[in-house]
């Protein structure tokens, strides 16, 4: 494992150049390369397994209260030497510290089977190489955790139990609206350091926390791995990002259920990954449904790996911060995405979505979001703008010296109900939003006026917000 913040994950090796194969006259036409992109994504294949079966109950698992931890670890050691198969867990409720998945495995669960992960945080030793909101660093293992594997799974119509709560995790956020009171732990200060340590560029191997440090981690992490599928679970009560792929090629997360409504419950969030199908997933979430990032600020551009060739598709959106979010920790860039055919509809027992497309970023962020397409998408009633694009997240548009841009992001056959803000597109003085093309786009009811300055190269057609027909920007 490398020992310095200077050593780069395998992921960055060499690899084919996806756009350079397109040729020269495609670079002028933004959308035909996130086309070339999406449809890229649309023909990935999964993993492949054996047809072999290594139930964890033969390993000494018990859905009797018992820790499993070992057992599971068994079964999977014991998969993945017979050359790969399915780790089955049947029917029950089986009590379980961290998983950490090896080539070759698909953790498959069975409709009626439960995996509820401990709550003690002892649980999430030794300590493993993660990377903590955009920043690289050693933190508890995530609940489910791979590094640097290839062919593996998560699989089945079973649950995926965090036991988050304000009691548990959630607390750690330092927040009153999640159990915290004055005195308690909480993250703030470890997170501080975090920061300073991305800043300094301090060697990975410093980089330490976990006990007394309170960062919570990722529910479902695959880590510098290729060839992952994430299928059919429903996912519930996650400490942090629930599925939280970082630095992985060839990614299939599909039929996934999230219901969790914790502090920064991201439903999927693929970072620095490339070649990346989303499809037919539900989120309710306390965070982005799905946020595309790519590294944050000096430590997300000293990697500089960008997410890329993303195809989001028939999923729906029913609580949470943003629909589809791109950043704001995208320092390493991001390109070559579609989102098309989902359902927003922004309500979901008194919890709503705040935005349907988000595309956020700062001075401090750096980074470029280019190649964007967004479509065919309803939305229901959506508490903050319909549509963001900004370059002014956090308030911070004038403090940092790394400038943003957004580019060729195009919006077409787009409808919203409702929402407090219709459009809110926001670039910089010298660093504007550029090449922004918006087709039969109709936002039915506002409260607010639109917000939008600094754009260069906007292409409006059939453009509607509260009645209004517009046709410049």
């Amino acid at each position: 494992m490398p020992s310095s913040a200077f050593d780069p994950p395998a992921a960055s090796c060499p690899r084919r150049d996806f756009l350079g194969r397109l040729g020269a006259a495609a670079l002028a036409l933004p959308a035909a390369l996130a086309a070339e992109a999406a449809s890229s994504a649309a023909r990935l294949t999964p993993p492949r397994f054996p047809q072999r079966d290594f139930a964890i109950t033969s390993y000494g698992a018990r859905p009797d209260g018992r820790d499993c931890t070992h057992a599971i670890a068994r079964a999977i050691a014991a998969c993945h030497a017979a050359g790969g198969g399915r780790v089955l867990v049947p029917g029950g409720i089986f009590h379980t510290g961290k998983i950490h998945l090896r080539s070759g495995v698909n953790l498959h669960l069975a409709a009626d089977a439960t995996l509820r992960f401990s709550t003690d945080h002892r649980a999430y030793l030794p300590l493993v190489r993660t990377r903590w909101e955009g920043i690289e660093c050693f933190n508890y293992s995530p609940l489910i955790y791979a590094y640097r594997q290839h062919d593996i799974a998560v699989t089945g119509a079973g649950t995926l139990d965090g036991q988050a709560s304000d009691g548990h995790w959630w607390v750690l956020k330092g927040r009153r609206g999640f159990g915290w009171r004055p005195g308690q732990p909480q993250q703030q200060p470890a997170r501080a350091r975090l920061h300073e340590y991305g800043r300094l560029q301090t060697p990975l191997a410093q980089r330490r926390f976990g006990p007394g440090a309170h960062l919570r981690p990722a529910f479902v992490q695959p880590f510098d791995c290729r060839n992952v599928l994430i299928e059919g679970v429903r996912i519930i009560r996650s400490p942090m990002y629930e599925i939280h792929p970082v630095f992985c090629r060839n990614l299939l997360v599909r039929g996934v259920r999230i219901h969790s409504l914790g502090p920064n419950n991201d439903g999927c969030d693929p970072d620095s990954c490339s070649h990346v199908l989303i499809e037919n997933c539900s989120f309710t979430t306390g965070d982005d449904c799905i946020s595309i990032k790519s590294g944050r600020d000096r430590d997300g551009r000293r990697i500089g790996i960008p997410c890329e060739h993303v195809l989001i598709r028939n999923c729906v959106m029913h609580a949470g911060h943003g629909g589809v979010a791109i950043g704001s920790e995208m320092s390493g860039g991001v390109r070559d995405v579609r989102i098309e055919n989902c359902r927003m509809p922004g309500t979901a027992g008194g919890f709503g979505l705040d935005y349907a497309l988000r595309i956020k970023s700062n001075p401090h962020r750096g980074g470029t979001v280019s190649r964007v397409i967004f479509e065919n998408i309803r939305a229901g009633r959506l508490t903050h703008a319909a549509l963001e694009l900004t370059l002014h997240y956090g308030h911070q548009a004038v403090q940092g010296r790394h400038w943003p841009h957004i580019e060729d992001v195009t919006i077409r056959n787009f409808l919203c109900r409702q929402a407090r803000m219709g459009l809110h597109f926001e670039g910089l003085p010298g660093d504007p939003i550029t090449d922004l093309t918006l087709e039969n786009c109709r936002i039915l009811r506002t409260g607010e006026p639109d917000l939008v300055r600094y754009l260069k190269n906007v292409r409006a057609r059939g453009l509607e917000v509260n009645g209004r027909k517009i046709a410049h920007l």
